[in-house]
């Protein structure tokens, strides 16, 4: 069967979720289509779209991104953008004060709609940073709801708003009132989000990728939040998603969307014990999975082929697995916003972004960066990188003149080496200049560095973009006009363009879908197997870093708290922050549901109340880095939790040269 027959949509609807109940849904989507319409032309964005949502219920919207699941949600809640009309369909909600309403039929602008949206069907946004206002504290925004639909009084709205974040078990609620978005952490936001949208205790709830940028342990919070509040409110849930992990611990039916149109829908244990449709079929089979005993290769949706002859491999320093980064003994910190002493005696308030960090990146592997946001991984790249100084500690980059220490060296010499180091964002959108075409983006280094002559640098573009399986044609068009994963590959296009010898990646497939980060994750596979690049990647997914690391450093308050082999540390995990994370991973599979009761207490990032020996307390000194097995270190004061039979003890420091 081929790829466009495979993906096709069905020649006729599906049967909706909850068809025999429609007439006792909460909410009834029939038959909707929403087109957007421009002067280039007009697109369907919802074709023939049918669903059903019965009170307290959750349904899971599932698909990539593209599928239409958003524009769904934005038409029921009438946030379509001007340029979006619904051609077609109704949307039936039961109001508890205005009765049945059709949402399709009502002006989105009109004081009925306003009413319904906000008490009786809230949202909350898949990124709760760009969503608040900067300007505002949390206790004005989140109150906001409640003097715009229960015209409540200040005091009112103060204790209704304490409550509602009690609720949602925000710590020290009456300080978060003052404060203001960007002095929270991500969770702590999402949370804030979800309370805004409960503040009036809507009967349906809807939650657009709540989770995508979160890592793991935050991620499981969330869901475990949601799942509370549902069962305490009674309200029911739509939750838009990619990531069947999530869908499988929270959901009860699901619907499949492609293309604007409904694949398949049913029962969650339907969907997973037999998908049928094969579009289904092939999300499910890019899922990567930490249980994986081989590094399988992923399979996507769209496979990106790459033109190998266009690939020029960089000059070879040295054999595959001798040292090519050395850290040893990183130190950072960072002073706290508000210190506004002038003179006084009293210790600068600081954080410790990294506490003796020392590892070592061998030629031609991949080094796997995992641990929660805040845990130092990203201040350590970018340490490496020479992008923010250190306090103490050296990096050393070994190659044909011999080792560069990387913290002492000059503004010249750094110039050199960054030509051999290079840098993968997160966020593929924002780090491409919106001004200049994709062309312009690729030469420049090139330029900077004067790689070439200006005749040659096109043909170097067009190779690039070959190289990272993108047509030569692309080179004349901007960002904007590019998906998320094609964004992603012209990052990695800019980072080859000087042929380097380590690509450090920063979460590079975190705000992408499963398809698309099965095709970014196979590419950088390829190009290490071709090229003979080394990888620095830093992801919160462990299940990602089991697919592509071979070595893997767990880090947790800026610490490196375990070191091992990836089947070793997956197979028999040491430290408990390192069986926390795996625990708290969600598998696309019911028969490994997520242990919810195993979690930690929101807001708490560097847990210092680990049992003996793996006890980090302020007043002693931190432990060392042990060796357990050869090749496995794990932060501890000693090694008596292992059986009698293992290796001798070697401190921190030794596992550079293992």
């Amino acid at each position: 069967m081929s790829d466009a027959a495979m993906l096709s949509p069905p020649a006729s609807p599906l049967v909706p979720v909850h068809a025999d109940r429609a007439a006792t849904a909460l909410l009834s989507v029939e038959d909707l289509s929403v087109e957007f319409r421009s002067m280039a032309g007009t697109t369907k964005a919802v074709a023939g779209f049918s669903m059903a949502i019965a009170p307290g219920r959750t349904v899971a919207l599932v698909g990539e991104s593209g599928s239409g699941k958003s524009v769904t949600s934005q038409a029921i809640l009438g946030l379509l953008p001007k340029n979006g009309v619904i051609t077609s369909g109704r949307i039936l909600f039961r109001d508890a004060e205005l009765g049945e309403v059709d949402l399709a039929a009502i002006p989105r602008a009109s004081p009925q709609f306003r009413s319904i949206r906000g008490r009786s069907i809230a949202l909350v946004f898949q990124e709760p940073m760009t969503a608040f206002s900067p300007l505002h504290t949390l206790g004005d925004q989140i109150g906001e709801m409640a003097a715009i639909h229960r015209n409540a009084s200040k005091a009112e709205i103060a204790e209704l708003t304490a409550e509602t974040l009690r609720l949602v078990r925000f710590p020290e609620p009456a300080r978060a009132m003052r404060m203001y978005p960007f002095e929270l952490s991500g969770g702590l936001r999402q949370r804030a989000m979800i309370a805004m949208a409960l503040m009036c205790r809507p009967p349906l709830l809807i939650a657009d990728e709540p989770t995508t940028a979160l890592d793991v342990t935050l991620q499981a919070q969330i869901l475990k939040l949601l799942k509370d509040l549902q069962a305490e409110l009674g309200m029911a849930l739509l939750l838009i998603t990619h990531d069947l992990g999530v869908v499988a611990n929270l959901a009860e039916e699901v619907v499949v969307m492609h293309h604007g149109r409904i694949v398949e829908s049913g029962p969650v244990e339907t969907i997973f014990s037999r998908p049928s449709h094969p579009y289904l079929v092939s999300l499910m089979k890019a899922v990567p999975d930490f249980s994986d005993a081989e590094q399988r290769r992923l399979k996507p949706i769209r496979e990106i082929k790459i033109d190998a002859d266009v690939l020029v491999k960089p000059k070879a320093s040295g054999p595959k697995g001798e040292p090519i980064l050395e850290a040893q003994g990183l130190s950072k910190s960072f002073s706290l916003r508000g210190d506004r002493r002038l003179v006084g005696r009293a210790p600068a308030r600081v954080i410790r972004a990294l506490a003796d960090v020392s590892l070592t990146v061998r030629r031609g592997e991949c080094l796997g960066l995992v641990g929660e946001s805040g845990s130092g991984k990203t201040t350590l790249a970018r340490a490496l990188m020479r992008a923010v100084p250190v306090d103490e500690g050296s990096i050393v980059l070994n190659g044909d003149d011999g080792p560069v220490d990387l913290v002492s060296a000059d503004r010249e010499t750094m110039f050199t080496v960054r030509k051999r180091m290079q840098y993968v964002f997160q966020d593929p959108f924002s780090s491409l200049d919106p001004r200049m075409t994709v062309g312009a983006i690729l030469a420049e280094p090139l330029e900077i560095h004067g790689v070439c002559e200006t005749g040659e640098r096109r043909e170097r573009v067009e190779r690039l973009l070959a190289a990272v399986g993108l047509e030569p044609s692309f080179a004349s068009r901007y960002p904007h006009s590019f998906s998320g994963g094609q964004r992603q590959r012209i990052g990695i296009a800019r980072a080859l363009a000087l042929e380097p010898e380590i690509l450090i990646c920063d979460e590079p497939v975190a705000a992408l879908d499963v398809s698309v980060q099965a095709q970014i994750l196979n590419l950088l596979k390829d190009l290490q197997r071709l090229s003979g690049l080394t990888y620095v990647f830093i992801t919160h997914n462990l299940a990602v870093v089991n697919h592509i690391a071979d070595r893997i450093v767990v880090m947790c308050d800026g610490a490196v708290v375990e070191l091992a082999p990836r089947a070793e540390l997956f197979r028999e995990p040491l430290h408990p922050y390192t069986k926390m994370l795996i625990e708290a991973v969600p598998h696309a599979d019911l028969a490994r549901p997520l242990d919810f009761s195993n979690l930690p207490e929101v807001g708490l990032i560097g847990r210092r109340d680990w049992a003996a020996p793996f006890t980090i307390a302020r007043d002693i000194p931190m432990p060392q880095l042990l060796e357990a097995r050869p090749g496995h270190f794990v932060r501890a004061a000693n090694l008596d939790f292992l059986s009698d039979e293992r290796p001798p003890v070697k401190p921190s420091g030794t596992e550079l040269r293992t």
